[in-house]
């Protein structure tokens, strides 16, 4: 063949067969009649067979004619598919997302939103990675994550969702009375990243009186649970506790922002799109709570 044929060959070919005539596939078409009878011979001389039969009661498709039908209904099909996915009637985000963060965020923050990312994007598949220690998303570790830090990477794109609060924190059946230089103490060690949280303590307590270091926010927020002592914790863990009480008001030298990060090559792929979509619209809701405005007072 000369040429190629073309995707508007099939849809002539398909619509003389369905009309069973020239004179109304052109007029269905919106061409003139004789582009169609022309089309029409360059195609049958093109691919040295007859597409149609021509008889009086109309054009009846030749065995090659009918395998080109077949084809122009797929192709009619597979556009129509692909006009639907467009439209949002289809098409959802899929494949794996790898998503990083620190144990206490995805515990008190996060494990819920996931649930109703879930939901609305069955075909995502979560992989969560939980570390204190930031991981490399240039290098793919992970696709997106979700940070307190005061200094994200410059290699990184993003938003600051929150600025997360801190206060005093002890147990609510210890009450409030007792001065906190007089209490136990429990503390972050200074070698997990969270130097402020160490030097808070440090500038409060006597040594003598730090009874415990440790070095995940979830494991501090159990130890003052568990009476071992009073500890800074981030507001969004202590007032989810109703065996706690704030000893404090917010520290201002203890917030952190709350960021959302991916790598800049990543921001355009659909998954990560509609993750930090969704993620940022649902952290929104709750910034009054992660800001330590209002407590918590309930699942969420």
């Amino acid at each position: 063949m000369a040429n190629p044929l073309a995707w508007d060959d099939f849809r002539l070919v398909k619509a003389i067969a369905d009309q069973r005539g020239l004179a109304p596939a052109a007029e269905r078409l919106g061409i003139n009649p004789s582009t169609a009878f022309r089309r029409l011979g360059q195609m049958e001389a093109a691919l040295g067979t007859l597409l149609f039969e021509r008889h009086r009661a109309g054009y009846a498709p030749t065995p090659a004619g009918e395998e080109m039908v077949r084809i122009a209904a797929r192709m009619e099909d597979d556009v129509a598919a692909f006009s639907r996915k467009l439209d949002g009637q289809l098409l959802a985000p899929s494949g794996e997302l790898r998503v990083t963060t620190a144990d206490s965020l995805f515990n008190d923050l996060l494990a819920p939103i996931i649930a109703r990312f879930c939901d609305r994007y069955p075909e995502v598949r979560v992989d969560v990675v939980l570390s204190n220690q930031p991981l490399n998303l240039s290098k793919r570790d992970a696709d997106v994550a979700l940070r307190a830090t005061d200094g994200p990477p410059d290699t990184l794109v993003g938003r600051r969702l929150a600025t997360i609060a801190w206060a005093l924190y002890g147990r609510a059946e210890d009450g409030a009375e007792i001065p906190p230089g007089e209490r136990r103490w429990v503390s972050l060690a200074q070698e997990t990243g969270a130097a402020k949280v160490a030097r808070y303590v440090a500038a409060r307590a006597d040594p003598a009186r730090v009874a415990l270091r440790l070095d995940t926010v979830v494991g501090l927020v159990k130890a003052v649970e568990a009476g071992i002592g009073i500890a800074p914790l981030a507001c969004l863990s202590g007032d989810r506790h109703a065996g706690l009480m704030r000893l404090s008001p917010p520290e201002p030298d203890l917030s952190a922002g709350l960021w959302l990060l991916t790598h800049a090559d990543l921001r355009h792929s659909a998954r990560v799109r509609v993750f930090l979509d969704f993620v940022g619209t649902e952290i929104a809701r709750l910034r009054d709570l992660i800001e330590g405005r209002v407590p918590f007072s309930g699942p969420r």
